[in-house]
């Protein structure tokens, strides 16, 4: 509806004589005010040469019989409100029941493939929480995607080979000694944690027939054999899911790292110095050239980059999005050089960078981690709030904003914690129904629901696929976040406005049968909605809540979704 009035505006303001006319639409803060508001004739003031009233006076004129508006009104310097038509949002009701699980969908990707690459996080340790909001972030904007049209491959890009894997291996068998009475230090640049004993212990039960100890090579594949067990492990638990896991060590396998170099060097923008093999990335935009190939003859860690990025397009991923945190942005601009170099588009692959995490508890910084020695685990975060809460915590905060987890917030059970608020909106409305014991008549008379909180209400579900679609293209699933948290708020005064304690003509279970079938209509179209919200951000929608003890065995209770919606 947003659009169609923009579009009759402008069509209006170039009968006056304005062309290109370049305007807001908006919500008004107060909805006495109308479903939305243009302040088009202040933006025509110089152009029209004339007062602003007076051109929105004409302009309300000219759009005084926009099929769906029931009133344009002027308010103010020259301010101009529309208010919806009970029929157009009576129509807008039918539709959300008719389509139900569907409402929101569109086809704006018109089916074309799509990769989000997310969490690649390296075998060297449990999944940490940059990783845990790197999972919610990137599998959210994928059910984005394919809830407008996209045809969406997930992928998790691991490194399996390199110096990382051979100081992992020197601290496995280091702590393999060590359980054997032995006295070998962590090495240098090693990893301490508690993991890395569990993961000794656990190769030494496997050979202890064996006298000889196993191979630096046999506990590498050991240790990243049991870490990448372990993530996906924690990652299905988080309701994360890929469609494929691509290692490192395929690309040498397959040739594509030693295929990229000539490519490269084919170019005519490599060159050689000081004994290296350098690219010319200053050519597209990048800081500095960048070595490919060492003095010794192996590749930097850019090489095998591009060499995978290669591999997307060649596997048919025209639109790429990556996922990854904002440690990595000093690498968006070498790769898509290397990319180009080879004759890909610019800006292609797609990034979207997010910020670390911390968690607090009374204002202070806490980890609550020792197996992991120096970082708290996405695990050990679930254990302490649930998945639900979790997810939606990562969510709920632009990507590149630094996110401060409150674990106060996170477990309290009040409007405070956003999570709980839409969770308990979609929980009460259900059992609205359930007290109803009636389905919506689908001839219900909608042109019944004439109080303010309810037409207010009835209005902001019609913008649902546009707030969805604005997500999508935007990668920002935060801002179906707030778009949900406004939706249970509105939900939630309506319900307590029509509690008969307060408002008894307002009831949603009225006497009227008709007022009442109106009233579970928009109880049923709102629940819908807010399921199908929660389900695009990877969250519960529960049909009832109940009270269980924290998994952590915490005094604190916090509240757990039950069903499905």
């Amino acid at each position: 509806m947003e659009e169609r009035i923009a579009r009759a505006i402008r069509a209006a303001a170039e009968a006056m004589g304005a062309d290109d006319a370049s305007f807001r639409m908006e919500r008004p803060k107060d909805p006495t005010h109308g479903d939305w508001a243009s302040n088009v004739a202040l933006a025509l003031a110089s152009r029209l040469r004339r007062p602003p009233r007076q051109i929105a006076e004409e302009l309300a004129r000219r759009l005084g019989t926009l099929e769906g508006v029931d009133r344009v009104e002027v308010a103010g310097p020259g301010f101009l409100n529309f208010r919806l038509g009970a029929g157009e949002v009576g129509g807008a009701l039918r539709r959300i029941l008719r389509e139900d699980r569907r409402y929101g969908r569109a086809d704006e990707g018109q089916g074309r493939r799509i990769m989000v690459e997310f969490v690649s996080a390296n075998p060297t340790g449990p999944l940490h929480l940059g990783h845990g909001r790197q999972a919610a972030l990137g599998d959210a904007v994928a059910n984005l995607l394919e809830w407008t049209g996209w045809d969406v491959h997930r992928e998790f890009y691991f490194n399996d080979a390199g110096r990382q894997m051979d100081r992992l291996a020197e601290s496995v068998r280091a702590r393999f000694v060590q359980a054997q009475g032995g006295n070998e230090p962590v090495p240098e640049g090693g990893y301490h944690g508690e993991y890395v004993a569990e993961i000794a212990q656990a190769l030494l039960a496997e050979c202890a027939d064996q006298p000889a100890v196993p191979s630096i090579d046999a506990m590498r594949l050991f240790a990243v054999a049991r870490l990448r067990k372990e993530q996906e492990a924690d990652l299905e638990a988080f309701r994360v899911r890929f469609d494929e896991f691509y290692p490192e060590t395929r690309l040498y396998d397959d040739g594509r790292v030693d295929a990229t170099i000539r490519a490269l060097d084919a170019t005519g923008l490599a060159y050689r110095e000081d004994g290296a093999l350098w690219l010319r990335t200053t050519r597209f935009g990048d800081q500095k050239d960048r070595v490919m190939v060492k003095r010794d003859g192996s590749p930097t860690y850019f090489l095998p980059d591009v060499a995978y990025h290669m591999s997307k397009w060649e596997r048919g991923f025209r639109h790429v999005v990556n996922v990854q945190g904002s440690d990595h942005h000093s690498t968006v601009d070498r790769v898509r050089a290397g990319l180009q170099a080879l004759g890909r588009p610019e800006g292609y692959p797609e990034y979207v960078l997010h910020q670390m995490v911390t968690v607090e508890r009374g204002g202070e910084e806490v980890r609550f981690s020792k197996r992991a020695g120096s970082y708290t685990t996405l695990a050990d975060l679930v254990a302490e709030t649930g998945v639900d809460v979790a997810r939606y915590f990562f969510l709920m905060r632009r990507p590149e904003a630094h996110l401060t987890f409150d674990l106060d917030v996170a477990l309290d059970q009040s409007d405070q914690n956003p999570v709980y608020k839409v969770q308990y909106a979609h929980a009460r409305l259900c059992r609205l129904e359930r007290l109803a014991d009636a389905d919506p008549a689908p001839d219900a008379d909608l042109s019944r629901l004439t109080a303010p909180p309810e037409h207010e209400l009835a209005a902001h579900l019609t913008e649902f696929p546009a707030f969805l679609a604005r997500a999508a293209a935007q990668r920002a699933p935060q801002v179906l976040c707030g778009y949900l948290e406004k939706t249970a708020g509105l939900a939630n005064s309506w319900y307590q406005a029509g509690h008969p304690s307060r408002r008894p003509d307002l009831a949603a279970l009225s006497d009227d049968p008709e007022l009442r079938a109106a009233r579970m209509t928009l109880a049923r179209a709102t629940r819908i909605v807010l399921r199908n919200g929660l389900t695009v951000l990877g969250v519960s929608a529960p049909d009832e809540m109940r009270r269980e003890a924290s998994a952590t065995g915490g005094s604190r209770d916090r509240l757990a979704a039950s069903g499905g919606g």
